[in-house]
């Protein structure tokens, strides 16, 4: 038998297959830290979205409970300026101080070869006063001012009908340190004064006693006026001697008697008592007195006419306006007439002050 041999396919070579690379471990560390970064930033993006939610809330719930809105007012304290009056009580004070005590002798704290000769007598009866209690009653009497002078003074300067306790004029208390005195010298007051029996003399002399009484720590001004005036000064000047002489100087030089005003220092004034006032109410006194027959004209409108009351009444109020405390006017009036009491007795005990109405010598 014939055998037939097939040939049979040659068989496929085999594909090799490629093998599989495995990672080594520096790639498997990066791949750990891009992993470990992008945990990172996705945790960071949330923790930040939840806290501007919660802003967001936080700030919305703020502006709905918001509280209403509430005023207050608080209170400042202000430590007022020291007066110049405070400032002479304490160079007073300073100047009566005790003077240090001498001693007659110099002494070594150790031993020398030589004697110091001794020191020349001193008579300390010259230098310091002989009585301590001078020192004492010249103090208070400096510092309590015209309100504590007692009855020496009130005595003497107690004037008409005074109560004798403390400074008057004409019988009205002279409770201030800064005083000043407003004279009417027109003819009609010089008339009413002389019908009242009140003599210009006495007006000088209640008023240089006044004057004299006054203590260190006082200040003091006097204006005369008809239509115009003339003022013994611009401010006020402290009670010194030098200006208490020459107070008495001007008073008894200057002052008018004619029931006229001309002359050096006279001012011309269209608006007669309501300048005077505002005059007197500048210098910041705490007591003013107003001597005159409570008849006032000016010449506001061109003739010589009446001060309105509603005017002098609007005058006052705001002139007591610009200054932080009460200026009392004591009003002595020589012989007015029943109208011009009634206004004026309203007009100064709105200021703390007083009418008086002199119809006569006043007893003493």
């Amino acid at each position: 038998m014939l055998t037939v041999k097939l040939d049979s396919p040659a068989p496929e070579p085999r594909r090799r297959q490629k093998a599989k690379t495995r990672p080594d471990a520096a790639g498997s560390a990066r791949a750990n830290r891009r992993a470990m970064i992008g945990s990172i930033v996705v945790g960071s993006v949330i923790v930040h979205a939840i806290g501007l939610l919660l802003f967001g809330v936080w700030t919305v719930a703020t502006y709905l409970n918001r509280p209403a809105a509430r005023f207050e007012m608080k209170k400042v304290v202000k430590i007022p300026a020291k007066t110049p009056e405070h400032k002479m009580n304490v160079a007073k004070h300073e100047a009566m101080a005790p003077k240090p005590v001498l001693t007659e002798k110099l002494v070594s704290t150790r031993p020398v070869e030589f004697a110091l000769p001794d020191l020349p007598e001193v008579n300390l009866d010259q230098m310091l006063p002989l009585d301590p209690s001078e020192l004492i009653s010249e103090q208070v009497a400096g510092i309590a001012g015209t309100g504590a002078l007692g009855n020496g003074l009130g005595q003497g300067l107690s004037g008409g009908g005074g109560t004798g306790e403390g400074m008057s004029f004409f019988g009205i208390p002279a409770e201030g340190t800064r005083i000043v005195l407003l004279f009417d010298v027109s003819s009609s007051v010089v008339n009413a004064a002389a019908e009242a029996g009140v003599p210009l003399d006495r007006i000088k002399e209640e008023t240089l006693k006044l004057i004299e009484g006054l203590g260190v720590n006082a200040q003091f001004s006097i204006i005369q006026f008809t239509q115009n005036f003339k003022p013994f000064g611009d401010e006020l000047r402290p009670a010194t001697d030098a200006n208490k002489a020459a107070a008495r100087d001007w008073v008894e030089n200057e002052w008018v008697e004619s029931g006229t005003m001309s002359g050096s220092g006279v001012v011309s004034n269209p608006r007669g008592l309501v300048t005077v006032l505002e005059r007197a109410f500048a210098m910041r006194p705490d007591l003013i007195f107003l001597i005159s027959d409570a008849s006032f004209q000016w010449r506001e409108g061109g003739g010589i006419s009446d001060i309105p009351y509603d005017d002098l009444n609007a005058l006052v109020r705001r002139l007591e306006d610009e200054l932080s405390e009460k200026t009392p006017i004591q009003f002595i009036g020589f012989a007015p007439d029943d109208d011009d009491i009634k206004e004026w007795r309203r007009i100064v005990r709105r200021t703390g002050g007083d009418f008086r109405e002199i119809k006569g010598e006043p007893r003493r």
